[in-house]
Parts: C-alpha cells; sequence; structure tokens
C-alpha cells in the first residue's frame, strides 16, 4: 500500500483496511505532498537563485586550472594587469589573473578569463594558478612591497620562469632585480619617454607600436631564439637565407654570451642559443622560427 500510494497507481485498497490503516494511508499521502513540494521548492531555488550554475562554473574553472600549460600568469588587475590581459589576448596566449578584489576577479571573468581570488604572494594561491607549468609571471600589483614578495615566491616555485615586475618607485628596482626578476618595468618611466617619442618621432613610434604587437600590418617585428643543434648553426647569415630561403630582415643578433650586435651583416656566424631580432610577414618568421627549432637530422633527411 505504500508503494501504490507514493507511486501514484493504486486504484483502491488490496486488501480491506481497518480504520488505523486508513488514517495511515492519510498521513502518508499528506506527509508524501509536503515532501515532494517542498523538493519542487528547493529545486526552484536552485534553478532560478544560480547557484547550479557558479557550482558548475567553478568546477570547469578548477578543470582547466588544472590542465592549462604554457601560459602567463598576471598578478593584479589593476589599470595595468587590465593592459597587460588585454595583449596576451591580442598575441593569443592563455593567461590566469591573480587579484585580491572579488570586484576585480569578477571583472576578469566577465570578459572569460580564468581567475583566482587571494593573495599572488601565497605559495598555494599561485600554485592554483599552475606556477609550475607556466611559461612567465607579470607581477602588477599596485604595491612594490607586494611584488618584491611575489617575484620572490614565484621564482622559489618555479627557478625557470621568467617574470617581469612593475616598479612605481626607482628605488624598488634593484629590490627586484635581487629577488630575481627577468625585467623591471617602471611604467611612469616608460609612458614619459614614449609620450617625448611621439612629439619628437611620431611616425617612427607608430610604425614600431604596431610592427611590435599582433596588430592588423602584415610586417611584424619577433625575437626568433636559435635552438641547440639547429639546421641554421654554424651557417652565416646569408648562408641560412640563401639555402633555407627565409627572405626577411634581421635587425639584431643577441649571441649567447648577451652582447647584442645591432648590424648584423652576411658574414656572421649563427650560433647556438643566440637570439635573432627579425622584420617580416607572418609567414615569413614561422619559417625562420621552424628552422631555429629543427634539429639538423631531421633538416637533412
Amino acid at each position: 500500500m505504500t508503494v501504490t500510494t507514493l507511486a501514484t497507481v493504486g486504484y483502491g485498497e488490496i486488501h480491506p483496511l481497518s480504520t488505523p490503516g486508513r488514517i495511515f494511508t492519510i498521513v502518508l499521502i499528506l506527509a508524501g505532498g509536503v515532501m515532494a513540494a517542498y523538493a519542487l521548492t528547493q529545486l526552484g531555488q536552485l534553478v532560478f537563485s544560480g547557484d547550479w550554475r557558479r557550482h558548475w562554473e567553478n568546477r570547469r574553472r578548477t578543470s582547466m586550472l588544472t590542465k592549462i600549460a604554457n601560459h602567463i600568469i598576471v598578478c593584479g588587475y589593476g589599470r595595468v594587469g587590465r593592459n597587460v590581459v588585454e595583449e596576451l589576448k591580442a598575441e593569443g596566449l592563455p593567461f590566469v589573473v591573480i587579484d585580491l578584489s572579488l570586484e576585480k576577479i569578477a571583472r576578469a571573468k566577465e570578459t572569460g578569463a580564468l581567475a583566482v581570488i587571494g593573495d599572488a604572494a601565497h605559495e598555494e594561491k599561485l600554485k592554483e594558478a599552475g606556477i609550475a607549468r607556466a611559461r612567465g609571471l607579470v607581477a602588477a600589483s599596485k604595491s612594490d612591497a607586494e611584488n618584491v614578495f611575489i617575484v620572490l615566491t614565484a621564482r622559489s616555485l618555479n627557478h625557470g620562469l621568467s617574470i617581469v615586475a612593475r616598479a612605481d618607485v626607482e628605488e624598488s628596482e634593484p629590490k627586484l632585480i635581487r629577488a630575481e626578476a627577468n625585467h623591471v618595468i617602471p611604467p611612469y618611466h616608460i609612458a614619459g619617454r614614449r609620450l617625448v617619442t611621439m612629439l619628437v618621432r611620431p611616425d617612427v613610434a607608430d610604425f614600431l607600436d604596431e610592427v611590435s604587437h599582433a596588430s592588423g600590418m602584415e610586417l611584424l617585428l619577433e625575437q626568433i631564439q636559435i635552438a641547440q643543434g639547429s639546421a641554421i648553426v654554424g651557417q652565416t647569415l646569408a648562408e641560412a637565407q640563401t639555402q633555407h630561403h627565409f627572405d626577411l630582415t634581421v635587425l639584431a643578433c643577441k649571441t649567447s654570451n648577451g652582447k647584442w650586435s645591432c648590424r648584423p651583416l652576411g658574414a656572421m656566424v649563427i650560433e647556438e642559443h643566440s637570439q635573432l631580432i627579425a622584420l617580416g610577414t607572418k609567414l615569413q618568421l614561422q619559417h625562420l622560427a621552424s628552422l631555429a627549432n629543427r634539429q639538423l637530422q631531421s633538416a637533412s633527411k
């Protein structure tokens, strides 16, 4: 009787019920109705409150954070951090944002960015952002002291990480360098230099800005790292251009010991671990990058 009553498939009493039996059945029906109404109410609240959506988004975000690799971690989503994110999007690079502000994290998520709320100087937050698999980190917090702690923590977790840090005060630059930041950027100093360049050499500034970013311009400026055992190692620049047919302009070369050659001639020998600054189309640059990373054995085949 309990099963037929709750399943609403009964059409009568299977056997005659006593008065207590009928009272029990009435209570059972009423209790079942109340439970069904309560379940529907909770389901409605869950659907209309959006809790299920937030739960699903959190699970999706956690899954993506565990899978993301070769990405950039942006610590701080203020004015500098937001511009960094926009540039990363333009370059098509994956990234994760870390910030203490719930409002800023919500703003970052609205743009479709992966974001972690918390202090980027804490190891667990950097680990949550996948620092072990990251290729780089931008310390763009509004405080130089915070950036120093972020750099120290990040470097201790990933020794091969490329770190760029913001420094508002000139005195903070050597501290960030000692904390093992690869590059320190003073935004106000760079902004001032940029303003003067726009006044004195506006066309040059516009051209360099176009070719150094992922814009609609055909020509791009790119850095090409020469890998160990590359097919073009040991060749002169002229020989490599003739043999492998890459028709682009090499503007500068940085040798493995860190010295720059700003006017590389055709007789310059390409060395392992050197870096070429080249100007060309996207396809030309991709061809040169492929040669720079291709091993000599595979090239001969």
